[in-house]
């Protein structure tokens, strides 16, 4: 049924002919995206116009007007219908019938309603008091009634935008940024709200109220697909859904994607971004503008008296070859010649990030339209321009967006069309893989005066995560492409195979030193055997820390910092010549000494909780030292279920497990018995530590059995109910077969949950094996936790028990 036979159902059946003709429209799915809001607009004008006709016999003075979103015919299905009831003042009384003629119809209908009864007076005096108010009115439009009222009140509010201009723009410039301070940027987010968000259509908005005032215009390319874009995923989202919601949540995202015929949620996020990166683009090149021109206007007035009414010229300032600063933005010298200069992109890019100015939008769009490309490979200045660029800090995210949104980058750089836009499903993570690569290049550049060659770190943080556009591991292709790409823009040799090992092994660090025995020699061994060089791992480390700061709060800390330091000090040692020697059992310590001797005249568990602190890694201690958590020690006699007693009493008491190290304690002479000892680094998951008596008696009844750990956990999470979200993947147990010739290690890999270690040390006793130690770490909602076991007798496990063990560990943690 077309749009006409539509609204034609609507016109002779009334209001429950508009609501079948309405349904018609949304669920037949023969028009979507423009056509459909256009359809659903006009067939509303259509049913509000004859409400309106039927309730106004020898009425005058009074007409009814679309504003917002509706003024603008883009109506979404579940959109708020926003409507002014305009009159001129002469009968009230006859106006607020007619408001509940029109208001009660649409309310029996179920529709969002955002109405007022106004005079032209008061619609202008309230604009004036609410920008939101003016905002609306900017889109006003007739739908009934007096045409004339209607269109004095849209002249006036336009004269009044118009001249109030300079007072309010910078009023809807703050509006902007506190929403995005409170949404954040729609770019970025997994769930994001398409209408609040930085970059959202209420920016878009934003923009178009702009270019009304004439004081400043948006660029244009670009922009109106974008918000097509957007407005065609919220009408899914709403028809998904059923609601009238703006917030692209996890869960519904798949069905979004069908809806619009999409192949998957991912590449519906990667639209998403796009769009809302040109609507973020365009604002930021918009209130650049404005606020050049109001400088202007208030500098103005002042010059022309100084220079005797004369027109003042712009000061122009060198900064580079073919680069000069203009007006507080970086533009091409008037004898710039971009068509003849291959390397001018990346000079001015590199000038206006050294500069901390934006690059003009004209001097872009004019590089993007002219610049030849660069040879194969590039010339010597190109590369340093490039790593002067990413060495600038802050402002090179704002130069590089720049460059992208007129397609330098890919030009430059091919291989970025595969990442651009790319979104990290994972929690960890706060960017989008390409923004995650400038960042982690942002961090590098405060860790160059570390390393003996800063350009190999800087060029070694942008490639990092180049692979992830590609299938299979990201480290393994990501090792290939960055090959490729150094040898390109023009490094030897020699830089091209250092490169490479920093791409494929940039998790190679991390990875090690919160997973691996650092006590083992073999761990030590194998690093230092894939990292080469003591120059190679000076650049891995400072790469590792910067990727980790990148990466966002969850991924690094000093804890993480330490022990990474830790690993890094052991191996430089072995790249030195000096070969790890095979652990002998360390001394105890006084107090590990007096636990252990009191836990066997007590016959009984005793531990003690002291904080650790650590000043940042690389830094001077300077102020109160940074907690890197609390150091949990325990003695208990020597006996089974230790492990999963432990960690359950320690999940029960809400205290993150980060470290963990249980060993058989040699005590001195003349003292009989044998004794656990467990070196366990805690924090707390929310306020303070519990007391450590209430720790020990706890752990007293755990090891007797008087304790029903699994059930009290059970019932803690049978009372706070599972929100709704995207499911996890399976739990993943795997042996790490080269990882130690001392033990088996044990790999878990799972979603993080209250009990995890537990469950996980339970299983492992009911197997019999011993414990030597395990090294926990949880990023985001998952958690990645090795165990080196051993049998009763000490020794590394035959491979048929390893598979019985880790193939009953995993069914453990499904069920």
């Amino acid at each position: 049924m077309s749009s006409t036979d539509v609204r034609k159902e609507a016109e002779d059946s009334g209001p429950s002919g508009y609501a079948a003709a309405r349904l018609r429209l949304l669920s037949e799915g023969a028009q979507s995206g423009p056509p459909r809001r256009s359809a659903l607009s006009e067939l509303t004008d259509d049913w509000l116009s004859g409400l309106f006709t039927a309730g106004t016999e020898g009425m005058r003075g009074v007409s009814l007007v679309a504003v917002g979103g509706y003024g603008r015919g883009e109506l979404s299905p579940r959109s708020d219908l926003d409507l002014l009831l305009l009159h001129d003042g002469s009968d009230s009384g006859a106006v607020a019938a007619l408001a509940d003629r029109i208001w009660y119809p649409v309310w029996d209908l179920g529709l969002a309603l955002d109405h007022s009864v106004r005079t032209p007076a008061e619609a202008r005096k309230t604009a004036g008091e609410d920008l939101k108010v003016q905002l609306g009115l900017l889109d006003a439009r007739h739908l009934a009634g007096d045409l004339g009222l209607t269109a004095g009140l849209r002249t006036a509010v336009l004269a009044d935008w118009r001249n109030q201009a300079p007072k309010r723009l910078p009023e809807l410039q703050e509006l902007c940024a506190e929403r995005a301070e409170r949404q954040g940027e729609l770019q970025y987010l997994l769930e994001p709200d398409l209408k609040e968000a930085r970059g959202g259509l209420r920016d878009a908005t934003a923009l178009r109220a702009v270019a009304a005032s004439w004081l400043a215009d948006a660029p244009r390319e670009g922009l109106d697909d974008a918000r097509r874009r957007l407005l065609d995923v919220r009408d899914a989202l709403h028809l998904a859904t059923g609601r009238a919601t703006d917030r692209l949540a996890l869960q519904e995202q798949d069905q979004v994607a069908a809806e619009l015929g999409l192949l998957d949620a991912d590449t519906l996020l990667r639209q998403v971004y796009e769009a809302a990166r040109v609507v973020s683009y365009a604002s930021d090149v918009t209130w650049r503008e404005v606020g050049r021109v109001l400088r202007s206007r208030a500098v103005r007035p002042r010059l022309r008296a100084m220079l005797g009414g004369g027109k003042p010229v712009a000061e122009r300032s060198p900064l580079a070859e073919g680069v000069v600063e203009m007006d507080g933005e970086v533009v091409l010298a008037r004898a710039a010649r971009p068509e003849r200069d291959p390397v001018l992109p990346l000079r001015a890019a590199a000038a206006a990030a050294q500069a901390g100015l934006p690059l003009s939008l004209h001097a872009v769009r004019r590089m993007a339209a002219h610049a030849r490309p660069l040879p194969t490979p590039w010339p010597a200045e190109a590369r340093e321009q490039l790593v002067t660029l990413l060495g600038s800090g802050a402002p090179t995210i704002d130069v590089w967006e720049a460059l992208e949104a007129e397609g330098l980058i890919t030009r430059l750089l091919p291989d970025w069309e595969r990442v651009r836009c790319r979104p990290q499903r994972n929690a960890v993570h706060i960017w989008t893989v390409d923004r995650h690569l400038i960042e982690t290049a942002v961090r590098a550049s405060e860790f160059t005066r570390r390393v003996h060659r800063p350009d190999l770190l800087l060029v070694a943080a942008l490639l990092h995560d180049i692979g992830k556009g590609w299938p299979g591991d990201h480290s393994v292709a990501g090792e290939i492409i960055a090959k490729d790409v150094a040898a390109r823009i023009g490094f030897d040799r020699e830089d091209v195979a250092v490169l490479a090992t920093l791409v494929r092994h940039h998790l190679l660090l991390i990875d090690t030193a919160t997973r691996r025995d650092l006590e083992d020699p073999e761990t030590v061994r194998s690093v230092a055997e894939a990292v080469g060089t003591q120059s190679t791992l000076e650049l891995l480390h400072a790469l590792t820390e910067a990727d980790a700061l990148a990466t966002g709060p969850a991924a690094w800390s000093s804890w993480r910092g330490s022990l990474v330091t830790d690993l890094v000090k052991r191996v430089a040692a072995v790249l030195a010549g000096d070969d790890p020697a095979e652990p002998e059992a360390a001394a105890p310590t006084a107090e590990q000494e007096r636990l252990a001797i009191e836990a066997v005249a007590t016959g009984s568990p005793v531990l003690s909780l002291r904080a650790q602190t650590e000043p940042p890694t690389g830094e001077e201690p300077s102020g109160d030292p940074e907690p890197l958590g609390v150091e949990l020690l325990i003695a208990v006699p020597d006996q089974s279920g230790v492990l999963p007693a432990v960690a359950g009493v320690l999940a029960m008491h809400r205290l993150t497990v980060r470290t963990a190290e249980l060993t058989a304690l040699d005590l001195p002479d003349g003292v009989e018995g044998s004794v656990l000892l467990l070196n366990w680094r805690v924090a707390a998951e929310y306020g303070s530590l519990p007391q450590a008596a209430r720790l020990r008696a706890d752990l007293v009844r755990a090891l007797d059995g008087s304790l029903d750990i699994a059930g009290r956990l059970a019932e803690r999470d049978a009372a706070y109910p599972r929100r709704r979200g995207v499911v996890a993947p399976p739990p993943r147990v795997t042996v790490a077969s080269a990882a130690s010739r001392l033990a088996t290690v044990i790999e878990v890999r799972a979603q993080d949950a209250p009990g995890l270690l537990f469950r996980i040390g339970q299983a492992l006793e009911d197997a019999s094996v011993r414990v030597r130690s395990a090294h926990v770490s949880t990023l985001g909602a998952n958690a990645v936790d090795a165990f080196y076991v051993t049998g009763p007798e000490g020794a590394p496990l035959p491979g048929d028990e390893v598979a019985s063990v880790t193939r009953k560990l995993e069914e453990t943690l499904r069920g």
